[in-house]
Parts: structure tokens; sequence; C-alpha cells
């Protein structure tokens, strides 16, 4: 496996990680057993990056993550990172607090069974409290040596910036494939310039950059998904359009459309890390395939042709799933 630093001063880790949302039943049905073996999976595939929550089946992932740490026994194969911020309070759907971010962590370290967390991000930013006043929190973590590193998901470059001049922001987490470009436009940048890295969920676009993309039934049975404008017709008709000239190009190049996708990502900059999810372990060795495969000028050139900016239908959240992230442009 292709390896990367994850933040200014590592560790060196695989480009393709892994989102480990899939341990719940988020996408669909999956069994602790199951998620076992896709973590067996990602050591014999050299996968050393492991991104999960707090949030995630709340608490099941990291749960399952630290079941299976314990019975492997000896030291981690993983440099593990995880989420803290989106809540299940009534009334409070995101909570930056430092009383709850302590709360929250030291959960987080017991379901995980680990004296520190590599990496450490705030999921969702809580309006109610400054980005400044929230990194000083982080930054105390990393003090007290339960954290090694700090990082955000879905933030804009400019709160990026105020963040890393209170302390040094290791990683950033956003959304970004061929199908979710906006990162192109500043945060990227943004990145490279202070030393962090851009770690992209749904490197393969929920599924539409894979040569396996939700049907309508899918969608129906996944509640997340059935809100999100790009799985609602008529634009899932139209993605799926464009999901098969894109398949078609992949089988022309002799490889999965799960692994040119990620090769996409991955060729963005020497900064970017790609972590996707899946149940099966066949798909984990398409989409770590990825890692390895190399783009010429002329096979981007032919992505953009099938592929080009802005060709997605449909936003990528629906109203009530953009509230938290924040947009830049």
């Amino acid at each position: 496996m292709k390896q990367r630093k994850l933040g200014q001063t590592g560790p060196q880790v695989g480009a393709v990680g892994y989102g480990a949302m899939s341990f719940t039943d988020f996408y669909g049905p999956t069994t602790d057993a199951q998620s076992a073996r896709v973590l067996d999976a990602c050591v014999d595939l050299g996968v050393t990056h492991i991104d999960t929550a707090n949030a995630y089946g709340m608490g099941r992932s990291e749960t399952v993550i630290g079941d299976w740490l314990k019975q492997r026994g000896g030291p981690s194969p993983f440099t593990i990172a995880t989420k803290v911020g989106i809540t299940r309070d009534p009334g409070q759907r995101f909570n930056n607090s430092p009383e709850h971010l302590q709360q929250a962590l030291d959960a987080s370290l017991s379901r995980l069974g680990v004296e520190a967390i590599d990496l450490y991000y705030v999921h969702r930013r809580d309006t109610r409290f400054e980005i400044e006043e929230v990194t000083e929190a982080l930054a105390g973590f990393v003090k007290a040596g339960k954290v090694k590193a700090i990082g955000y998901s879905e933030i804009s470059p400019s709160s990026l910036r105020r963040a890393h001049a209170v302390h040094p922001i290791a990683a950033v987490q956003s959304e970004y494939s061929l199908s979710t470009r906006a990162p192109d436009l500043g945060l990227i940048q943004t990145c490279a310039a202070i030393g962090a890295s851009l770690v992209a969920f749904s490197p393969v676009g929920r599924s539409l950059l894979t040569d396996h993309p939700y049907q309508a039934g899918d969608v129906e049975a996944l509640p997340w998904m059935k809100a999100n404008p790009r799985f609602n017709e008529p634009n899932l008709s139209a993605n799926l359009a464009y999901n098969a000239k894109f398949r078609a190009l992949a089988a022309d190049l002799g490889v999965a459309a799960a692994s040119l996708a990620i090769a996409w990502v991955l060729h963005r900059g020497e900064h970017v890390l790609a972590i996707p999810g899946t149940r099966s372990v066949a798909h984990l060795a398409e989409l770590t395939a990825g890692a390895e495969l190399e783009l010429t000028a002329k096979i981007c050139a032919g992505i953009e042709e099938v592929l080009p900016v802005g060709w997605a239908h449909g936003d990528r959240y629906g109203d009530s799933q953009w509230v938290g992230p924040e947009r830049y442009c």
C-alpha cells in the first residue's frame, strides 16, 4: 500500500484508509462478525488508518473496533481517528462545549480500549462556541496525552485557518470525490498551505462511482439515502446514466470503477487520503487497489470527458443533512 503522512508530523499511513460508519447499519444491515472480517482484511491489504466516530451507531462502531483490538492482542496495527460533536440530546444536535468534548473523549477511549486517540476530530461545529475556544479545548487533550493530533470535519478554509492559528490542525475531513468537488475551491489549497491532510470521505460517491451503484429499490430501505437529493428521481436516473459511462471507461482500462475513483482522489495531491467504507471484503480490495493506479494525463482527460465538473444531478445533501457542515462556495 502506498504510504502518505497523516498531518504535519506523521504518522505514515496507507493512502487508502477505512471509514467505519459501515460497521453500523447506516448503509445496510451488518453484523459485528462481518465487521471483524473487514478489519482482518484491512490488515491483509495494508490499510492502517481507521476512521470512526462516537455517533456511528451510538458507539457501536468504536466498540466493534475496540473488541477486535482486544481479541487480537498486542500493539494496534491501526492509526485510529474518531470524532465528537454530534449528539442525540433533545433540541441540541451538536455540542462542542469543553465539558462535552471531555466526557465524549473518555467514553471513546473506553470503547476503543486505547490510552490515546491518534487523531481526534470535531465532527460538526457548534456555533455557540468560537472555533478558537474549541481548538483550545482540543489542544488541552493533546497536552494531557489523551490525543495525539486534532482535526475538524466539514469546515471551511477560513475556519481552518482560524483553528490552525491556535494549534496545529493535522487533518480536515471532507466529502470529496468525482461527484463532490467543492474542496477544490479552497480547502485542498488551505490544507496544503498549513501542512494538514485532506481526508476524503465518500470518495466513491456513496456508490455512484462504483460498478454496483444503488438502485431505486436499494434507496427505499435506507432512510438517510432516501432523503439525499442525488438518490431521488429524476436525479438518480440521470446520475446512473453518468455512472454507466464511468464504468465503461474503467472497464476499458481493465480496472474496477471504484479503483479508478479512488485513484482520482489520491491524484489530487500528496496530502490527500481516502477513507472509503464498505461491508464487503471483495469491495475493500477494489477500493485499496486504487492506491496502486498511476493516472496519466490521458486517463485524467478521459475521466473528465465522461464526468465533467458539475455532472452530478442534485445537491450532495438534503436540507436537514446540510445542518452542521460549513458552506464556503
